[in-house]
């Protein structure tokens, strides 16, 4: 964590030469953006790596596919998923440059999304937020984020995704898809069209259901979207948006590589056969459980994942005068969520050997952010600040089964017969940029600046083991700084460094502080440290009509890792707690093409090598754990991708190949999932004006798993484990086999 005692000259320093922002020719607003629909795939004149993705890039995979699956087809992104659409949130985990998906910055339209968390407290996931066809583009740095995202865990990258405006013309959008495991997707959009008032407004409605791939379930989701903006006058323009959201998800049965061996790969739980969940939890197997070394958690009755959200936000975006622009941001968001899960470990009081469990998720976040740019002779001025308040209640409930029926797995339960613990957490963030473009010739550009970061979390025990007491993680100076140099009109040369902090998770579950007893909260509070970084890249890009390519170097310093760890031996007794554990050196190399010497063809490639290594050994309940220079778990020291894309704008289509080396899913490495390739395809025709009032008739088909491949897909999906040389860590899902979906959608 870096000193804050030299802030007052340096600032001081930089306002005395103009400076302050790294700023807005980094602002995804101000990106170079052609103005069709292909891909961006190298952010131009950026002082960082970023990326772009644009509205056709989404809308071309399979209706209801997570954005965050689209950028799987990047340079450097590890992104996994147990489900075909890459949603089923248990099992979506999102890697860049060695730094997990709790370590990465998310926003929609500037407003945070937290770190995307299963187990939310702070923000919700983007499959959640938005209905995917309503989102315009998606950019993504995978080194630093801008000084200005609000994010209080982006200790690297940063995702930032930017709904569509309501269309300026009066129609709408119908969209009906089916596809493998009885997947059904229906869509449809209503457009104001711009009126006399200089308001336009659009409402939209996604319904989706889908079995799983294996065992019985089901995985539901309704949303509604609904945005308007409103010009005021010629300089400035207010918009407004509220999200709805409804998801029920029925768990995948989390894995180990001995229950894929003795049980085969699709193993899963035993929805909807409740005798055979009451057997197990006596005793009595049917299936080939008692093969395993852990027959009674080979399967349960089921899991499940509940949640409700409602998100909503404005912005007032003005141009005071030629050289000043001010732009604020208010939102909140409410979410109500359940984990659910039929335990063996718990009998209810109605005779019955399993009840449910459930772990509570409330959320209550209001926040604001605020910014004013200047322009001033070649400085470009830029200075925010972004305030949240997090109100998050968390518990674990207990409700009786009975023994003809269990509860629905799709329903939040009501009248527990016991709480096990509850707790208030509220959290007070804020943040302060302060940052400068500098256009110090035609070709040379530099961007320097800083951001204050200060997150305040309290605990307040409601019910069970008190745990109760106040966490802070501030930082007054994380300066950044990034330069580009065009070297002609074909090329340019890039930099950046950034410090970066994370916040501590103000939760009873995960990597938080608070996950432990009194006595480990008070021992932790003492001692830790929250987690920061340090992030240099240098990078090569070259463009011309024909081609385009990037080549980009990066080392990151990672310090203070944290991790729940028991700091005597067992027999003692000492309370787990969170600890920091050492830090992780990062290098790596990225290199991506995007080749289209022929009309309508795109070849984009890329080859991408990641060396993430613990730099310390660490101690748990007295006993050593060699983690000195072994591999960052789940992330790949090499992957390689390639897409083949065609599109006239009739006939339309790609093919993608995805490989990725083995992840380690133990901090010794003596356990892994191998490494594999994937291949996706897409194929579609568009017909402009087929028919009166239809402005466009599109219909796509689109193959998942081409070549139907068998391997493990999400790792750590009950955490990573120190050692598992037997293969029984309960912490694996087997990825979906080959799907295929159609979907027409016609526009009017």
């Amino acid at each position: 964590m870096r000193s804050s005692n030299n802030v007052t000259p340096i600032v001081a320093a930089l306002l005395a030469i103009g400076s302050a922002p790294v700023a807005y020719a980094q602002q995804p607003s101000d990106q170079t953006i052609s103005s069709d629909e292909t891909i961006v795939v190298f952010g131009h004149a950026q002082t960082r790596d970023s990326q772009t993705l644009k509205h056709l890039d989404l809308v071309e995979a399979a209706p209801g596919t997570s954005p965050l699956q689209v950028l799987n087809k990047l340079p450097g992104v590890n992104f996994q998923s147990a489900d075909t659409f890459g949603s089923y949130e248990w099992s979506t985990r999102i890697t860049l440059r060695g730094f997990n998906q709790n370590q990465l910055g998310f926003t929609l339209d500037d407003i945070p999304l937290g770190d995307m968390s299963y187990a939310n407290y702070n923000g919700l996931h983007i499959s959640r937020a938005i209905i995917s066809e309503n989102i315009a583009r998606t950019v993504l740095s995978e080194g630093t984020g801008a000084l200005e995202t609000a994010s209080s865990s982006n200790l690297g990258g940063t995702i930032q995704f930017y709904s569509a405006d309501p269309s300026e013309e009066f129609g709408g959008t119908l969209g009906q898809g089916f596809g493998s495991e009885s997947a059904v997707r229906t869509y449809v959009k209503l457009d104001s069209g711009r009126l006399s008032t200089g308001t336009k407004f659009d409402v939209s409605y996604a319904y989706q259901n889908s079995d799983k791939w294996k065992g019985v379930g089901e995985q539901r989701q309704q949303q509604v979207n609904g945005k308007l903006v409103q010009a005021l006058g010629d300089n400035a323009q207010f918009s407004v948006f509220v999200n709805y959201s409804d998801r029920q998800e029925i768990d995948y049965q989390d894995l180990s590589k001995e229950y894929i061996t003795k049980l085969g790969y699709n193993w899963d739980n035993y929805l909807p056969n409740w005798q055979y969940a009451l057997d197990a939890a006596r005793g009595i197997y049917h299936l080939g459980e008692d093969k395993t070394s852990d027959p009674l958690d080979a399967a349960y009755y089921a899991g499940s994942g509940l949640r409700t959200d409602v998100l909503t936000g404005g912005t007032l975006d003005a141009s005071l005068n030629d050289d000043i622009s001010i732009k604020l941001t208010p939102y909140h968001h409410s979410n109500d969520g359940r984990g659910l899960w039929y335990t063996p470990y718990t009998p209810g009081p109605t005779g019955s050997p399993v009840s449910t469990r459930t772990t509570e998720y409330e959320i209550d976040r209001t926040g604001v952010i605020a910014g004013v740019t200047a322009t001033y002779g070649i400085n470009k001025i830029n200075a925010g600040v972004w305030y949240e308040f997090n109100s998050f209640n968390n518990a674990r409930r207990f409700f009786a089964d009975s023994l003809s029926a269990p509860i629905s797995p799709y329903e939040f339960p009501t009248n527990p017969f016991f709480t096990q613990w509850q707790y208030q957490f509220d959290t007070d963030t804020l943040q302060f940029h302060l940052q400068d473009t500098v256009s110090v010739t035609d070709e040379l550009t530099v961007n320097l600046g800083f951001k204050s970061l200060s997150v305040t979390t309290t605990s307040t025990t409601q019910v069970g083991p008190a745990i109760n007491g106040t966490i802070d993680a501030t930082n007054n100076f994380l300066p950044q700084f990034g330069a580009t140099y065009a070297i002609s009109n074909d090329q340019e040369v890039f930099f950046n460094f950034a410090q970066n902090m994370r916040a501590y998770q103000g939760s009873a579950t995960g990597i938080s502080p608070f996950a432990t007893t009194q006595a480990g909260f008070n021992a932790a509070v003492k001692t830790i440290k929250p987690e920061t970084s340090d992030s240099y890249e240098a990078g090569w890009r070259y463009r011309n009509d024909i081609l385009e390519a990037q080549a980009t170097v990066y080392h990151i310093d990672f310090y203070n890792r944290l991790l729940a760890v028991q700091p005597c031996p067992a027999i003692v007794g000492c309370p787990v707690t969170l600890g920091n554990v050492g830090g992780v050196e990062t290098n790596g190399a990225e290199f991506g093409v995007s080749l289209h010497p022929i009309q309508n063809w795109n070849l984009l490639s890329s080859v991408s090598f990641n060396d993430s290594t613990y730099n310390d050994n660490y101690s748990s309940g007295g006993v050593p754990v060699a983690t000195k220079g072994k591999e960052v778990v789940d992330s790949p020291k090499w992957m390689l991708k390639t897409e083949l894309s065609y599109d006239d704008g009739n006939l339309y289509g790609h093919i993608g190949v995805n490989y990725f080396a083995r992840r380690y899913y133990t901090y010794t490495n003596d356990n892994y999932a191998g490494a594999y390739a994937v291949a996706n395809l897409g194929i579609g025709y568009r017909i402009e004006q087929p028919f009166d009032y239809i402005r466009e008739l599109d219909i796509q088909v689109n193959v998942n798993n081409l070549f139907d491949r068998k391997y493990i897909s999400t790792i750590g999906s009950n955490g990573f484990v120190n050692s598992d040389p037997n293969g029984t860590a309960q912490t694996l899902l087997t990825a979906a086999p080959r799907e295929a979906f159609a979907n027409v959608t016609v526009k009017f």
